[in-house]
């Protein structure tokens, strides 16, 4: 075991002076030490207050995030939870509860009990759950009270970010450093030195099949196929053993059949957590193409969304590149011809518990490496938005507005999953079927395809009800598609990766449609034309009395 005894980076804050109280409570929720018998601070840091310098984008580090979250007043501290008793779940369901998923704050846990013991931490979930990442990801202005705004001022940037790049996002390709510089090389442990248990891995519901690392971003390299990284869960079987389960047809599973193929035995890799923003929005994502005529180098793209070349160094055990800041690397083999090992079952991302995976890969872990004094972060899958959406919406927009006539917007929401949204300036009879069958076609999540009119806000789910409510007639404005391509986690399929889905054409429907030879105005329309500038007007007078109402 080696301990590189070397000064954090100057951008980095300790886990010390994070953890240390400021603010008032934060949830209003109770959080109590069951074993200690005191009470467990938790706080959160007033929006734009800090006690240093508030790190700015590009961020080298999760840390550095975490800074600017706190800073941002998006993150709730605890001193201890009790995970015994499941209150890490139990919490943030009722964060989301009065909150929404887009408007739970971050969460950081200091010492976690797992199997009678308490770990030191930090634990943290819900890093890129509220509407504001997007934009301080980037920099980008904070609309204050209005979540939409800020959200679509991050989607102007990133559109432009695409306009000026030809449709793809730019790259800046990583720079290795000396691995006395990474943080992730502060200590190293070998073999039998090594048990995973002994960390902060949460079991997150107590109906999973065990405690799990599932924010780990999956390093690989094929002779041919190039270099991957995506995220992967890996549920915990021993002190250096885990189950690796990769879906049919992700990138990971390509690589691995590839190497099976040409008669490989094993495969090595390394599994990073603890990343920066930008490397856990790729390994998450398909931003980036993954098969073309040439490797597509991820970490270029990361580096180049962000502005600034990711740091990187070469694992332990292999030649394989890795982000220089993670707080905690799992090297290790898998073998491709077995043993295999049933893994799970696991609480899906569609909010239900997945089946159990029968004969999946197991990794032996030979090496691990981290930063003194780890963080950890745990997804609270279905439950938490998984990372910054904008970037993806941006994506799918420009592609989009290249197929479809008059389109203007669209947002595949998390905590709706399987339910998309498209916004369109209809001029002709049948656009919005039209269009709602391309968006069906090509997005394997969208089992129901929403298009409304441009005037709804497509990101307030109360508007696009009401616009069903209100413009839709079932017949004829709808499509069924009996058989097509579908998430593989979606827990109402009958058949593997197969699904029917529907297209909501809940747009104002034209004579030509069947539809009225004039729609009438809605009340709030008439109001603004009526009362120029009333809202303006009102949020003069009476905003702050709104604003500073506690709901109940």
């Amino acid at each position: 075991m080696s301990d590189k005894r070397q000064d954090p980076s100057a951008g980095e804050i300790s886990r010390r002076s994070l953890l240390a109280g400021v603010g008032a409570a934060g949830l209003g929720l109770a959080a109590y030490a069951a074993d200690a018998g005191k009470p467990v601070h938790a706080a959160s840091a007033p929006a734009g207050k800090s006690r240093g310098p508030v790190p700015m984008a590009p961020f080298d580090s999760m840390r550095d995030w975490v800074a600017a979250l706190e800073a941002n007043g998006l993150l709730v501290r605890f001193d201890r939870i009790d995970q015994d008793k499941y209150e890490i779940p139990g919490l943030f369901f009722r964060a989301t509860d009065q909150y929404g998923m887009y408007g739970a704050p971050t969460m950081l846990f200091d010492e976690v009990k797992i199997d009678g013991k308490w770990v030191k931490g930090p634990v943290l979930v819900n890093l890129y759950g509220h509407w504001n990442t997007d934009a301080i990801i980037w920099n980008l202005p904070v609309v204050p009270g209005d979540h939409y705004a800020t959200y679509n001022g991050a989607m102007a940037y990133l559109k432009d970010m695409l306009a000026k790049n030809r449709g793809k996002y730019p790259e800046i390709p990583p720079v290795e450093i000396a691995r006395d510089q990474a943080p992730c090389k502060q200590v190293v442990l070998k073999g039998d030195e090594i048990d995973l248990l002994q960390f902060p891995f949460v079991k997150t519901n107590p109906a999973d099949g065990g405690r799990y690392v599932n924010t780990g971003s999956h390093f690989m390299v094929d002779a041919k196929l190039g270099a991957n990284f995506g995220t992967y869960r890996a549920e915990i079987k021993g002190p250096r053993k885990l189950g690796i389960n990769i879906e049919p047809n992700q990138t990971g599973d390509k690589f691995l059949k590839a190497a099976q193929k040409r008669g490989e035995k094993t495969v090595k890799y390394s599994i990073v957590l603890g990343q920066d923003p930008m490397v856990w929005l790729l390994s998450g994502t398909r931003l980036a193409p993954r098969f073309t005529d040439a490797p597509q180098d991820e970490l270029a793209i990361a580096g180049g969304m962000r502005g600034k070349a990711i740091e990187v160094v070469r694992s332990e055990d292999t030649d394989i590149l890795i982000p220089a800041h993670a707080e905690f690397v799992i090297e290790g083999e898998v073998q491709l011809n077995g043993p295999f090992e049933d893994e799970g079952p696991f609480g899906e991302m569609f909010g239900y518990l997945g089946p159990v995976k029968q004969d999946n890969y197991v990794m032996t872990v030979n090496t691990v490496t981290h930063r003194r004094e780890p963080w950890f972060v745990n997804a609270m899958t279905g439950m938490q938005r998984a990372s910054v959406t904008a970037p993806m919406d941006a994506m799918y927009s420009v592609l989009l507005g290249r197929q479809i006539p008059n389109f203007v917007a669209y947002t595949n929401p998390q905590d709706t999953m399987g339910f998309v949204v498209m916004s369109i300036d209809k001029k002709a009879a049948g656009e919005g079927l039209a269009a709602g069958m391309k968006v069906a076609e090509r997005n394997p999540i969208a089992k129901v395809v929403v298009v409304v009119d441009k005037d709804v806000n497509i990101l307030d789910r109360r508007e696009v009800i009401f616009a069903i409510g209100s413009r839709w007639q079932p017949h004829p404005a709808s499509r069924i598609i009996e058989d097509a391509f579908g998430l593989q986690t979606d827990p109402s399929q009958v058949k593997f990766a197969r699904t029917s889905k529907i297209v909501i054409d809940a747009t104002r429907q034209l004579p030509a449609e069947g539809g009225r030879e004039s729609f009438p105005e809605t009340n709030r329309a008439l109001l603004e034309q009526g009362a120029p500038g009333i809202f303006e007007h009102v949020d003069k007078l009476y905003g702050e009395a709104l604003r500073s109402w506690k709901r109940v």
